[in-house]
């Protein structure tokens, strides 16, 4: 059975100002945006001058969210994603893009450079970036956060659509939570007819404060990571009959594909530092770097999850070594690969 444990349900809209009246004229932009924590100009605003700290800026205001993207080879789905980015009216953020690709040229597709330009329109400043040759995805993503900025980064799949109003739900959920990360575990949505309930039933919620959690394999809290399997995040929505602007923490194992980490408490842990230590084929970093900060700052998942996983290829197809299994061998030694050791 789901977990009833009583627990606050949460409304972004509780914590929203009104729009004034009238509404200001187009003079006082800025003003409307801060009312109504919008951050997107829309199309009536593309050609006008550009707001921002010097000329030719195209930022509204200082982003609160570094949106980090790592990507490797995938064209259709990154379009997609940037899609997603910008059908979000808040809060202010910056999209950073780190590509392993061998050359510019994946990045030049005609869907990717168009998303590009739409984001920098409506005032979301994009900056790409060539990491060099794949070094593995925890170098990859500790590269993205040496180049963040903001208060908050948000690690986002380059193969992952979020709906409208993601982005501010999982930034209100991180102020009001007052922890070191939330998330919106990916969906499936071809498997919204397939429910499995034994797999929902770890679902508990965080009933007040989230607090610290140790989590390693074997321990009880690492079966929910079940809860993220296909579309069972989706039918526990569902069931909570929540409004459109409602959402409640949970607990949870780990979380992939958009997370977003408040900036200090990640860096606070070493980040993604051990990426050096590991064979360039590994898996499971987001897990290793989720559990350190969980440990020390706590983390929820996030409902409704309006992230949605494009369910495309795998560019990973080897997970035959996971970082946790490296990091925390004493607790996970029958799979830890043998001959191999991190550096103290």
């Amino acid at each position: 059975m789901l977990s009833r444990t009583r627990a606050p349900i949460h409304s972004t809209a509780r914590r929203r100002f009104r729009a004034p009246s009238p509404v200001p004229s187009a003079g006082d932009e800025q003003l409307v945006a801060a009312t109504l924590g919008r951050s997107r100009k829309g199309s009536q605003e593309w050609g006008a001058p550009r707001v921002g700290s010097g000329a030719g800026s195209h930022e509204l205001h200082a982003p609160a969210v570094d949106v980090l993207i790592p990507t490797l080879d995938r064209v259709t789905e990154l379009a997609v994603t940037l899609a997603g980015l910008a059908a979000q009216d808040a809060p202010a953020f910056r999209v950073v893009i780190g590509s392993q690709a061998a050359g510019a040229a994946p990045l030049q597709q005609p869907g990717i450079r168009s998303m590009i330009r739409v984001l920098e329109a409506q005032g979301r400043p994009v900056r790409v970036l060539e990491s060099g040759p794949p070094r593995g995805m925890a170098a990859q993503r500790q590269f993205l956060l040496e180049h963040a900025v903001a208060e908050f980064v948000l690690y986002l799949d380059d193969d992952v659509w979020l709906e409208p109003g993601q982005l501010v739900r999982l930034v209100d959920a991180i102020r009001v939570l007052d922890c070191g990360f939330v998330g919106a575990a990916v969906q499936g949505l071809s498997y919204l007819g397939d429910h499995r309930p034994a797999e929902q039933a770890p679902f508990e919620r965080w009933a007040g404060a989230v607090h610290p959690e140790h989590i390693r394999r074997g321990s009880p809290g690492f079966e929910r990571w079940r809860l993220h399997n296909a579309a069972n995040l989706a039918h526990i929505a569902a069931g909570l009959a929540l409004a459109d602007d409602e959402w409640v923490a949970y607990k949870v194992a780990w979380i992939g594909g958009c997370v977003l980490y408040r900036r200090s408490a990640l860096l606070a842990v070493g980040g993604f530092d051990f990426g050096p230590d590991l064979p360039r084929q590994h898996a499971g970093e987001d897990v290793a770097a989720e559990w350190r900060v969980m440990q020390a700052f706590g983390g929820a998942g996030i409902l409704p999850s309006g992230a949605v996983h494009l369910e495309a290829p795998t560019t990973l197809p080897n997970r035959s070594v996971d970082v946790f299994d490296l990091l925390w061998p004493e607790q996970h030694r029958a799979r830890a690969p043998t001959g191999f050791a991190l550096r103290e």
